[in-house]
């Protein structure tokens, strides 16, 4: 197929693998940053392509603690959420989990009733208005150490929210080992939480081992290296273990140098659940159906490929059986008509 986009912009689709915060787009960002002047995130949003230019893993992380630090009240809370919904749903995005942090929220002040509130009216409304079903994964950012870790259990058990669904772990992987942080999983997955952490991101393939022993990862954020363990990669494909592949976001971040270079095709290969995602969209500068569309020339996929993909999508999610159902069916009934429509 020559142009993928028009295909893909109207194509149902699932979401696994993208950040509140991190959804977070030029318009909303400058608007936070000018109810907080204090802040050194540009007001102008033409400014901010600069300020998300990335040098290396470490300075995304630093760039994105400090949109973060601009989330200070409930309402911005709310704001940046519904708003995140819109942007979904203008892609046809119908069903995201979306990663939320919210002992960020909370250490800087947010009371924890008042942002569980914020988030929860914000995906009813985004359900009701904008057609976009949203799920929480409750995130331990890892750079926070155990005490974060602690206290993001704590919130997933204790002060749960009717769209709560999993229970991850982001930030630098490099100094940041997976096992110690298998209490607090245990935890969560006692209580009926599906555990997705990062692995594999910016470190090797045993972080990825970790996070399915001692984790008990359901699904793997990002898993990039796992190419370079052909026994991982069976062991992914026999279980069904899903990776929630970001491509953009890997060049960002420079967790793989050259597009061109991305491992996608190899885990496609080896016969893995690939879903695409988009991550941090705005601060990559893409979005979901970019991301698709660039999947779909990495692996030379035509509509039905790229169709197959957004399914594999729905098939990871922890929507509900009929939900799954629902969505699949609403991708083949939206293909099936896209190639008998005239010229095609």
């Amino acid at each position: 197929m020559t142009d993928p986009h028009p295909f893909i912009a109207g194509l149902p689709k699932a979401e696994l693998h993208v950040h509140h915060v991190g959804s977070a787009s030029p318009r909303i960002v400058a608007e936070l940053a000018a109810r907080h002047p204090d802040s050194k995130v540009p007001t102008d949003p033409e400014a901010l392509a600069d300020y998300f230019t990335f040098t290396d893993f470490a300075h995304f992380i630093e760039v994105y603690l400090s949109v973060v630090d601009l989330v200070r009240t409930p309402e911005d809370v709310r704001l940046l959420t519904f708003e995140v919904a819109r942007d979904m749903a203008r892609q046809n995005i119908r069903y995201a989990e979306l990663t939320v942090t919210p002992y960020s929220s909370t250490r800087r002040g947010i009371p924890e009733v008042a942002f569980m509130e914020a988030i929860e009216d914000a995906r009813k409304a985004a359900e009701a208005e904008l057609g976009v079903v949203l799920r929480w994964c409750f995130d331990i950012p890892g750079e926070a150490g155990l005490q974060a870790a602690d206290e993001t259990a704590r919130l997933a058990v204790e002060r749960r929210p009717d769209g709560l669904v999993s229970f991850g772990l982001g930030g630098p992987e490099v100094g940041v080992e997976r096992p110690q942080f298998k209490p607090y999983f245990d935890r969560a997955i006692a209580e009926g939480l599906h555990s997705v952490p990062h692995a594999g991101e910016t470190t090797g393939p045993q972080t990825v081992w970790d996070a399915l022993t001692s984790l008990r990862a359901e699904r793997i954020g990002h898993g990039t290296s796992s190419v370079q363990d052909p026994g991982l990669l069976e062991h992914l494909a026999e279980h069904r273990i899903a990776l929630e592949v970001c491509p953009t976001s890997n060049i960002a971040t420079r967790a793989v140098t050259d597009i061109e270079l991305h491992p996608i095709r190899e885990m496609v290969a080896a016969g893995v659940l690939v879903t695409v995602n988009s991550d941090d969209p705005p601060m990559f500068g893409t979005d979901l159906n970019n991301e698709y569309a660039v999947a779909a020339r990495l692996l030379e996929l035509d509509e039905r490929g790229i169709a197959a993909l957004a399914k594999n999508a729905v098939e990871a999610s922890f929507l509900d059986p009929a939900g799954k159902r629902k969505l699949a069916e609403e991708i083949d009934t939206y293909t099936t008509n896209w190639l008998r429509a005239p010229g095609r």
